[in-house]
């Protein structure tokens, strides 16, 4: 059960958002409007009845909003209030569910707290073909050599350097930048690969 907030920010909250305790952490995703435009988001921090998010553009008060996001899937609610650089929603949810989305979140924060990065827990392994495709959001596509990988995440030479939280795709493996180095950028596979979706690196 997640009990009640207690804070000194209490006031400045809603009543929606008062109803559970918040956990700070970076999650990436999407968002649809009523009008059925699509912008990428980060939640900031997030409960079983709300999150706060940033994102390209705003919402109007009590618009309902249909959010994408890695690790949680499809969140659904209404814009509650703006913050700077973007707003929070509230999250529709069954007890079930709401049950379902504390457990995860308590999970990933502490992921967070203790660095247990998806790609720390998976062997890192070579590829046999290094030469590949990435692709962005916006169309842009970059011939690049993969470094290594694993079935959680992959490190990229390229030259350029797409912002820490960019999404792309490897192939047909959508993840996202979640770090700069050297030699180019390590990217964290929305969803954990299986040999099988890795094949075409590992086999010649």
């Amino acid at each position: 059960m997640i009990m009640p907030e207690n804070s000194v920010l209490a006031d400045v909250l809603s009543d929606q958002e008062r109803q559970f305790s918040r956990v700070d952490l970076t999650l990436f995703g999407r968002f649809m409007l009523e009008n059925k435009q699509e912008f990428p988001c980060q939640i900031l921090n997030m409960s079983p009845g709300s999150a706060a998010m940033i994102s390209p553009t705003s919402a109007r008060i009590d618009e309902r909003v249909i959010a994408y996001i890695d690790h949680l899937g499809r969140l659904e609610g209404k814009v509650l209030r703006h913050i700077d650089g973007g707003f929070v929603m509230s999250v529709t949810a069954t007890e079930r569910r709401r049950d379902k989305i504390a457990a995860k979140l308590t999970w990933l924060a502490n992921r967070h707290v203790l660095n247990l990065q998806e790609d720390r827990r998976h062997e890192r392994m070579a590829p046999r073909s290094r030469q590949a495709v990435i692709k962005l959001e916006d169309g842009r596509v970059y011939s690049t050599k993969i470094i290594d990988l694993s079935l959680s995440g992959a490190a990229i030479e390229m030259s350029v350097r797409p912002a820490i939280g960019t999404v792309l795709w490897l192939g047909n493996m959508r993840g996202r930048v979640v770090r700069h180095f050297d030699e180019g950028v390590a990217i964290e596979f929305a969803i954990v690969q299986n040999h099988d979706s890795l094949s075409e690196y590992l086999t010649k």
